[in-house]
């Protein structure tokens, strides 16, 4: 969805936030995080709807399936994440407000949510 240049920009962006103690949940992933190869956090979550695409991410230590635009509630524990990314896929929740809502849950109080968005447009025709 994005190109070599936006990928990276994305990249560099990340690894202003990151530290080595960052525990990261890749919400809506798939083969690809776009984290920095250095710091590496903890811990990396992903969550998608495409199994072969997230087996196929090196980054991600875990991962879960799951539609959100069926059931917003995350199987996670509460307060448990530093950081969220939502890399250009945003635009595909139905009801993101319950999402965010699920999100605040499972972030340290002092954590970040990071979305990212593609200015590419593909055409319904």
């Amino acid at each position: 969805h994005i190109d070599d240049e936006a990928r990276f920009a994305l990249s560099q962006f990340y690894k202003s936030l990151l530290t080595t103690d960052s525990i990261v949940l890749d919400l809506m992933s798939s083969w690809a995080s776009h984290l920095p190869e250095t710091p590496k956090p903890t811990k990396v979550i992903g969550h998608g709807m495409n199994e072969e695409e997230l087996a196929a991410n090196p980054i991600l230590d875990n991962y879960f399936i799951q539609n959100l635009n069926k059931t917003a509630k995350l199987p996670l524990k509460n307060d448990t994440y530093d950081i969220c990314l939502i890399a250009v896929s945003i635009q595909y929740l139905i009801d993101p407000l319950s999402v965010f809502s699920e999100v605040a849950r499972i972030l340290k109080p002092e954590g970040s949510v990071v979305i990212s968005f593609s200015n590419r447009m593909f055409p319904t025709n």
